[in-house]
């Protein structure tokens, strides 16, 4: 594509009806009276509309490729266009179609503006999270799966993949530890899968991703802290602190070393946190204050 043409200058054309009068658009009453013919070209129209608009929007990716952002992925917005497709939706088409398409589209512009691959830790070797992965980065995304999570967060750290797909934390998947006292810093960016009303056969794991740049809010967010604080306080003392900062807690998972007087505690809170938040100077019982681990776009089509 020639970089003398602008995208709106592209576009005016590709919409322009050609000379022979193909691409005009007949009236409703001119295909729905008509046979199969008539449907399909009617069909065929649309295709090719649809078609100059996805060239559009890649001429515009292009731009904003050229704008200096700095990172390609940007999960947050990923997620408020699909949410905001999904409320303007209306028709037979399945809800869930339209965003397997937009989760399609999306992968294939991120890998427009650099490359992109992901690295999974696969522990059951059962390829769910692999599923998970594919559901959600593309069909065609390069991929590499791993028995271990630190595998897969190595890969990040290095800069061999762009994000890890890893099993969601637990008392038992303890991955996430790694990531409070890591240098440089690596974040919780989503939470798959995003279509969370499943279809039979669908993968029914839950897993987390992970990258080296910040999660962006969605508009409608969890967040995760990662703290260390003494062996023995209680989840039910932990809730009642962070209720009393005004953070609501949602899960938790605690790892307490063997002999060790701290232990490691991952909290899942309402909403989007950063850093400095003014709330985390509230928990008293810590023994250093809280790192916020990264955050993640609530899912859609039912509540996690």
């Amino acid at each position: 594509m020639s970089n003398s043409v602008s995208p709106i200058a592209a576009s005016t054309a590709a919409a322009a009806p050609t000379a022979s009068g193909q691409d005009e658009q007949p009236s409703q009453d001119d295909w729905r009276s008509g046979g199969l013919a008539v449907l399909r070209a009617e069909l065929d129209r649309i295709d090719n509309q649809i078609h100059d608009l996805l060239i559009r929007r890649a001429e515009v990716v292009e731009h904003v490729a050229r704008s200096g952002k700095p990172a390609a992925f940007r999960p947050g917005r990923e997620a408020s266009i699909i949410r905001r497709l999904l409320q303007r939706h209306r028709g037979a088409l399945p809800a869930a179609s339209l965003v397997r398409i937009w989760r399609e589209l999306l992968a294939g512009t991120t890998s427009m503006q650099g490359s992109f691959s992901l690295s999974v830790c696969d522990p059951d070797h059962g390829a769910i999270l692999i599923q998970l992965a594919r559901e959600h980065f593309g069909s065609l995304t390069p991929l590499r799966a791993y028995g271990t999570a630190s595998q897969a967060l190595a890969d990040v750290s290095q800069g061999v993949a762009s994000v890890a797909v890893l099993p969601f934390p637990s008392d038992r998947d303890t991955w996430w530890v790694s990531l409070l006292h890591r240098e440089p810093r690596l974040y919780i960016i989503a939470r798959l899968p995003f279509w969370y009303r499943r279809p039979d056969g669908a993968p029914m794991a839950q897993a987390l991703v992970v990258a080296s740049t910040p999660p962006d809010a969605s508009g409608g967010d969890r967040s995760f802290l990662g703290l260390e604080c003494d062996s023995d306080v209680s989840r039910a003392r932990l809730s009642s602190e962070l209720l009393a900062a005004g953070l609501k807690p949602e899960t938790m998972a605690v790892v307490r070393q063997q002999g060790s007087p701290v232990s490691n505690v991952l909290i899942e809170v309402e909403g989007y946190l950063t850093d400095n938040d003014s709330r985390l100077s509230r928990l008293g019982s810590m023994l250093r204050r809280p790192v916020v681990v990264g955050s993640y776009a609530l899912p859609i089509g039912g509540a996690a």
